[in-house]
């Protein structure tokens, strides 16, 4: 699996009229499967970003994780993340999950994030999504977490 962080000061997630997720500050992410996830690349992926030191101590540091600030977690599929962009003009999915296995590892996300983060909002897989927001530093971050 892998994502893109944003540290937020605010971020939500519209689909069609109404707004399906909203949070105030904290992390923003966008999160794609690739082909060969499992239980565990999931699992992981979400230990990183629960935990991942990137908002300011006392002394102005990255220092401080999600978990430790208590702030707001935003999870928006995005499969276009894990596109092989390295030739060419267009990207390949060849390693993305196929949508029938990209939602089923979302949902297993959602299910992990809800019991160790309540209050985790979420987008909504295969839907068109309108998404907002204030990137805070602004702060972002790649994190991969392999299928192995």
């Amino acid at each position: 699996m892998i994502t893109v962080i944003q540290r937020v000061s605010a971020a939500s997630v519209t689909v069609g009229n109404r707004e399906i997720g909203a949070i105030g500050g904290g992390i923003m992410a966008l999160v794609a499967v690739e082909k060969d996830d499992t239980a565990r690349a999931a699992d992981r992926l979400l230990e990183r970003i629960l935990n991942y030191r990137i908002f300011p101590d006392e002394n102005g540091r990255m220092n401080m994780s999600l978990r430790a600030i208590n702030g707001g977690l935003l999870l928006i599929p995005q499969f276009t993340l894990a596109a092989d962009t390295s030739t060419g003009n267009r990207p390949s999915f060849t390693g993305s999950a196929s949508p029938e296995k990209g939602r089923e590892w979302f949902a297993y996300l959602q299910t992990a994030a809800e019991k160790v983060y309540p209050g985790t909002q979420y987008g909504q897989f295969g839907a068109d999504m309108q998404v907002t927001l204030t990137n805070a530093g602004p702060a972002t971050f790649i994190l991969r977490a392999p299928a192995a």
